[in-house]
């Protein structure tokens, strides 16, 4: 009879520790409001790592680092230095995000900052990126009238770029 009740007992801390790793999981996958903080790696344009934690900046869209464009004639890599870009905002910095979800990449989709300054409005506002759903509409504007960044010449926006060649 001991045994049974030995069992019963193990059994029932088993189901409450894959309960718990069932939450864990959920947490991990949904990071809806999750603060993310820390020094950042650049990827691209448009996304950076914090950790182990891949990070696309929510509603912006940089050129991709393969992309080129245009500017008084000459081709460039709009890609690279959108991401240049990008490196010298958070460059020995402290980043501090807020997520929003994930992406189809499965990358944590998130608004960040630094010193309290928005990356995403930063980067469209300095025209190495565009509106991505609206979001930075206004910042997007103001880049476009001051020809900064990008707008300084011809471009195919990202989402353009992808599709045409990848069928995004």
């Amino acid at each position: 009879m001991r045994r049974r009740r030995g069992r019963s007992r193990s059994g029932i801390q088993s189901l409450v520790v894959a309960l718990a790793l069932a939450g864990g999981a959920v947490v991990a996958l949904e990071p809806n409001g999750r603060a993310l903080e820390g020094r950042a790696h650049v990827t691209d344009g448009d996304t950076i790592r914090i950790g182990d934690h891949r990070i696309r900046l929510k509603g912006i869209d940089a050129p991709e680092m393969e992309q080129t464009c245009s500017r008084s004639g000459r081709t460039y890599r709009c890609g690279d230095a959108a991401r240049r870009a990008l490196i010298d905002l958070v460059s020995g910095e402290n980043v501090q995000c807020r997520a929003a979800g994930r992406d189809r990449y499965q990358r944590i989709l998130a608004r960040c900052t630094v010193k309290g300054t928005d990356i995403g409005a930063r980067m469209v506002e300095e025209g190495w990126a565009v509106s991505y759903g609206r979001d930075y509409d206004l910042q997007e504007a103001r880049a476009r009238n001051r020809a900064a960044g990008l707008w300084a010449g011809e471009f195919e926006r990202p989402q353009d770029w992808r599709r045409s060649r990848v069928g995004d």
